[in-house]
Formats: structure tokens, C-alpha cells, sequence
């Protein structure tokens, strides 16, 4: 079964608290990065069907302050599905008050394995992009994994073909 990035489209819109906020009043990293965590578990989850773990967090910019009483939608889809493993790509915007305007304040990519009840890796749906976004990222999805996959010191550099493909 293929599927697209859209079905798996998860979009969570929500206010920044006080509590949640640091002495500046901007809303703290930590409370940022487990929203998007949810997103994108959600975002995995629907893709997959089936329970799924966040294996790593791969990348999260942190590009704009977000204060207190900001309005945050973030959004959260597939980019790429392997075996058992997928990458969820989530997009963080900030809505201005008045003119409702939607401006990118940080973005991140996560890592979600699929599993069985026992905690077992299980195969899961590819994906087919559709739109040239969602292709862009899909290609770079096979290159992030492969470089994970060399820092990590489960794939030798040689063998990582799309990696060297970026410097012929």
C-alpha cells in the first residue's frame, strides 16, 4: 500500500500560556519541542496505523521567539516512510493577532518507528509525494537518514550513495 504526505496531515493549533514561558515571556524550548513531538506522533500514527515511538529528533530551528499569548498552529506530515521506520517533517507558525497572518517561527524533523504491541519493529506504508514541497522532502529524507545512519556508525561513508551523489 502506498500512500500520500496529506493523509497523514496532522494540524494542532493552540495559545502560549504564561506558565509555559520563560522570565522574557517567550514560551520555553522544551514546552515547544514536546507539541511537536505530539504532532508529529499523531502525524506517524496516522500514516502507519499502528503505535509508534519517537526514535530520534533530528533537527529543530529555532528561528523566532514565540511571547506569551502568541496563537501556534503547527503542522505535522510524513516525508518519508522506510521499513518500519518513518520521517515526520513539522512546520511551526505563529498567527498575528490582528491581521491573522501566519508567520514560520521554527520547524523540526522527527524520526518515528513503527511497533507491535510487544514494542517490535513493524512494516509500514511508503509514501508518494505529491506536491514539489513534499518531493523536495522526501528526497532529502534518504540523504538525512543515511548521514544519521554514518554518524552513527551503521553505515560506512562509501556505501552512502545519495550523500555522494551531492559531491560529483
Amino acid at each position: 500500500m502506498i500512500k500520500t504526505p496529506k493523509e497523514s496531515l496532522t494540524v494542532l493549533t493552540d495559545i502560549v500560556l504564561p506558565g509555559e514561558t520563560n522570565p522574557l515571556g517567550n514560551l520555553f524550548g522544551g514546552e515547544l519541542l514536546a507539541r511537536m513531538d505530539r504532532a508529529c506522533s499523531i502525524a506517524a500514527r496516522r500514516h502507519s496505523h499502528k503505535i509508534v515511538v519517537t526514535a530520534s529528533v533530528n533537527h529543530v530551528a529555532f528561528s523566532k521567539a514565540v511571547s506569551v499569548g502568541s496563537v501556534l498552529t503547527l503542522e505535522a506530515k510524513v516525508t518519508r516512510a522506510f521499513k518500519s521506520s518513518m520521517e515526520v517533517y513539522v512546520d511551526v507558525w505563529v498567527e498575528d493577532r490582528e491581521s491573522q497572518d501566519k508567520t514560520k517561527v521554527n520547524e523540526g524533523i522527527y524520526t518515528f518507528v513503527a511497533v507491535d504491541d510487544m514494542g517490535h519493529p513493524i512494516k509500514i506504508p511508503q509514501i508518494k509525494p505529491e506536491t514539489e514541497l513534499e518531493k523536495k522532502r522526501f528526497e532529502g529524507a534518504l540523504r538525512r537518514k543515511q548521514l544519521s545512519l554514518i554518524l552513527a556508525g551503521k553505515m560506512l561513508p562509501e556505501e552512502a550513495t545519495e550523500l555522494k551523489a551531492l559531491f560529483k
